[in-house]
């Protein structure tokens, strides 16, 4: 079992950015692949960025160039590193595990994770 903890979202301006982090629980952070998702009010969870354990990451096409995925196996966390924020960019923002993946595979299908964390509010004002 697995236990995730998101954290940093907030309030900021169009143009900011913001650090999201997930903590996650247990001794096993290092074999997971970790991704984190974002779903609005209204609109499907969708992909926004998944790292796998060997380090190797994938980005959704609309985020290339302004977010960054990263983790830090000796602290089991993974964050979000968000630059040239939108408005469309608001959403809760959820990370997730997957217990299963191979070392170099990352995962943009929900279906493929195991684990969820609660969520943390991102607001972008315009």
């Amino acid at each position: 079992q697995v236990q995730l903890v998101e954290s940093g979202g907030g309030l900021v301006q169009a143009g900011g950015s913001l650090r999201l982090s997930c903590a996650a629980s247990g001794r096993t952070f290092s074999t997971y692949t970790m991704g984190w998702f974002r779903q609005a009010p209204g609109k499907e969870r969708e992909f926004v960025a998944s790292i796998a354990r060997s380090g190797a990451s994938t980005l959704s096409d609309s985020e290339k160039g302004r977010f960054t995925i990263s983790r830090d196996n000796a602290k089991n966390t993974m964050y979000l590193e968000m630059s040239r924020l939108k408005s469309e960019d608001t959403a809760v923002y959820y990370c997730a595990a997957s217990g299963v993946a191979p070392s170099g595979r990352t995962y943009s299908n929900p279906q493929q994770y195991d684990y969820w964390g609660q969520g943390t509010q991102v607001t972008v004002s315009s």
